[in-house]
């Protein structure tokens, strides 16, 4: 991220390129196009069963979080010098943590989380846009009933989604495209559609898109892996482009002046404010200390502050260019601070997942239609009893077979006389009859 935000700060008005660039509309509405790919990419790889038990601290994180971050950051503000109204205003741009940053660090690093922590952040960040959204557009223009309309844009962004999502699960079944590469052309038209629909009808855009996703991702889609590789894709140019606009917008001249208060404010939202509402809010779920500290720390803020600091700057707010300079501080320092030290944390704390290392190949299968069979991969452990066993000795049922074997850099042809290894990832052809038999042997599938 801040490699991209300084490639557009060097190409901007005061950089070597001297680009003059200071469109606050256009950057916005890439901004939101950019959080609507990002959003649906990371809800097409989550799992919805782990989402739905850890659904309940996700959820307080994401709302009673998100007002306690902007609360006790708007008091800071305050107690270094601005007004109630500007200081509660930047509590409530940097309140959210980020899907962008989450996703990026969590997925993009190779870090293997333990699932409840790795499910609840990504869960949180997902959803908690609504509330920093409803908060930022209230302080700006006061609403009578802003309970009321937190809940209707949750509710209705949630309504859109599952709506879409089951909708483009039936079409996906009924219909069938002269092309495989038209799969993620109709899959990103639904997440379009799921975010204008939700939007249109005064919900949560970002919501739906998620939830839509969600629900996508958990069904029987068309060319899966195609399909998937086209949205990660997506979401990495999405990153780019949006951190590129942003950098592009940012004088750094004018940031000397906001240099201590953003700096301050930086370490403060990451010191204090974060871990100490989110010990609260976690408090009732009884997750051990170290994982209250690890949600904690990583509590990213990336492209959805600046994009909302955009808000105060197109509804003319006084003071409105200062905070956007000042959220911009909190951001770099935010990806500085806990960013920059995520995979030390990680290990320190002992948050990493007794999980096997990934293959370093993998092997699908890409169809229209579920088949009656099933290619997974199984991660050879020394304590299993295959490991150090030929091919031809296992009782592995007639209909399926041990298809290659990833050994190291190397694939092996599986044969009769071929020995099972321990670090292995050995692909297995099964019917579903079969795959307990197969589990027997092999132990759980690789994810």
């Amino acid at each position: 991220m801040l490699v991209f935000l300084l490639v557009g700060v060097l190409a901007g008005s005061e950089g070597i390129e001297r680009l003059a660039f200071e469109d606050y509309g256009l950057s916005f509405r890439i901004g939101t196009i950019a959080l609507v790919l990002i959003l649906f990419d990371g809800g097409l790889n989550t799992s919805a069963a782990a989402l739905k038990r850890y659904a309940a601290p996700a959820g307080i994180l994401a709302t009673v979080g998100v007002i306690g971050t902007a609360a006790l950051t708007g008091v800071a503000a305050h107690l270094l010098g601005f007004s109630w109204r500007s200081a509660m205003l930047l509590g409530a741009i940097v309140s959210s943590t980020d899907a962008a940053a989450v996703f990026a660090v969590l997925r993009g690093s190779g870090i293997q989380l333990k699932r409840r922590v790795g499910i609840t952040l990504e869960a949180e960040s997902g959803v908690n846009d609504p509330v920093a959204v409803f908060l930022t557009t209230t302080l700006i223009e006061p609403h009578p009933a802003i309970g009321l309309e937190i809940l209707a844009q949750f509710g209705v962004g949630l309504l859109v989604g599952i709506a879409a999502g089951y909708g483009g699960r039936a079409l996906l079944r009924k219909i069938q495209l002269p092309a495989s590469g038209l799969y993620p052309v109709l899959t990103l038209s639904l997440a379009c559609l799921a975010f204008g629909a939700a939007t249109l009808a005064h919900g949560s855009g970002f919501l739906a898109v998620y939830v839509a996703a969600l629900v996508l991702g958990n069904g029987g889609l068309p060319y899966r892996a195609g399909v998937l590789r086209v949205h990660d894709a997506l979401g990495w140019l999405s990153q780019v482009v949006m951190f590129l606009v942003l950098g592009l917008l940012v004088f750094p001249s004018r940031l000397l002046d906001v240099l201590p208060i953003g700096l301050a404010l930086g370490l403060i939202l990451a010191f204090v404010a974060r871990p100490v509402v989110v010990a609260v809010c976690l408090a009732p779920f009884r997750y051990p200390a170290r994982e209250i500290a690890y949600v904690g720390w990583v509590g990213l803020r990336g492209a959805v502050p600046i994009v909302l600091a955009i808000i105060p700057l197109l509804a003319g707010v006084p003071e409105a260019q200062r905070l956007f300079n000042i959220v911009f501080v909190i951001v770099v320092v935010n990806a500085i601070v806990p960013g920059g030290t995520v995979a030390w944390v990680t290990r320190r704390l002992g948050m990493e997942a007794d999980t096997p290392p990934p293959p370093r190949a993998g092997l699908d299968i890409d169809s229209r239609e579920p088949m009656d069979g099933e290619l997974l991969s199984f991660y050879v452990d020394e304590t299993l009893a295959v490991a150090g066993c030929r091919i031809a000795d296992l009782p592995i049922p007639s209909e399926s077979a041990v298809t290659v074997i990833v050994r190291g850099r190397t694939l092996v042809a599986p044969k009769g006389p071929t020995v099972l290894e321990a670090g292995d990832h050995v692909y297995v052809l099964t019917r579903p009859g079969d795959l307990e038999i197969v589990e027997l042997l092999f132990g759980r599938p690789e994810t």
